[in-house]
């Protein structure tokens, strides 16, 4: 976590009545303004505050093995099959473990809509206007720049940077069939959609809506997908590409660098 958020000061503490280590937070104020504190318990990962311990089967761990590589159909077995139908189901997808957001609201000031809508500001991403949370705009010029210099020798980033249409990121909403707000909703998501974007398979919940049972077997070449060097680009910079995912979202990365250094530590391993 340091190393994702060097800016933020962590100082942990073991809390024996709790079991646990309890983390005390200070994130600084935005333009030098007033620092933001707060105190959360490691909780496997989960980061949850103290009223929350009780409940922390509600939540999964924030911290999970993000896919080296994309999950590919051909190679699910039966099992892999009834367990993607199960957490992509409705009843699971309302009313499973969710994302916890306790750090995000304290890291990003964005528990409410008010409050985060203060720190959005407007960014150009490869000529496309978009809105999204103060904190990210160095890490998303950071890959615009490796973007750019990419292009002037590989022939499928320079397509990908000039047929892109929209760069959308912030919108204050819940993710779909579920009632756990989305990361666009703190303005660090973004989705990349290519011209022609209706013609392609893009996002698993539009594909089910044509193949309601067998929509997770489409597949990787029916995907529309950005370059690998481009996804590389936004992973070497702290974020995930939902195309890893076995529910996949192919348009959609997400700031989330603590993800992939975890991952990358080596701490994921056997998760």
């Amino acid at each position: 976590m340091r190393r994702a958020y060097p800016d933020v000061a962590f100082l942990a503490s073991y809390d024996s009545a709790a079991d646990d280590w309890r983390i005390s937070i200070t994130v600084p104020g935005a333009d030098g303004g007033e620092p933001r504190h707060g105190e959360l318990y490691w909780c496997e990962g989960r980061m949850l505050p103290a009223d929350r311990l009780a409940d922390r089967d509600d939540y999964w761990s924030m911290m999970y093995r993000y896919a080296e590589e994309v999950p590919d159909p051909a190679e699910f077995t039966e099992e892999d099959i009834a367990r993607i139908r199960m957490v992509s189901s409705p009843e699971h997808r309302q009313n499973g473990p969710s994302s916890p957001q306790f750090f995000y609201d304290l890291l990003y000031d964005c528990a409410t809509r008010e409050q985060v809508e203060e720190h959005i500001t407007q960014v150009s991403f490869l000529g496309k206007r978009s809105n999204l949370h103060a904190r990210i705009a160095g890490p998303l010029a950071r890959v615009e720049e490796e973007i750019l210099a990419a292009a002037e020798t590989d022939a499928e980033v320079r397509d990908f940077a000039e047929t892109l249409a929209s760069a959308d990121s912030y919108n204050w909403r819940e993710i779909s069939d579920s009632g756990n707000r989305s990361f666009h909703s703190m303005g660090i998501a973004i989705d990349v959609l290519p011209e022609g974007w209706g013609t392609k398979n893009i996002y698993w919940a539009w594909r089910r809506d044509i193949d309601p049972e067998n929509w997770m077997l489409l597949p990787l070449d029916r995907r529309w997908m950005p370059p690998a060097r481009v996804i590389e680009i936004f992973e070497d910079n702290g974020f995930l590409w939902g195309g890893k995912w076995t529910i996949w979202d192919n348009m959609h990365f997400e700031y989330r660098p603590e993800v992939v250094l975890y991952t990358r530590s080596g701490y994921a391993a056997g998760n």
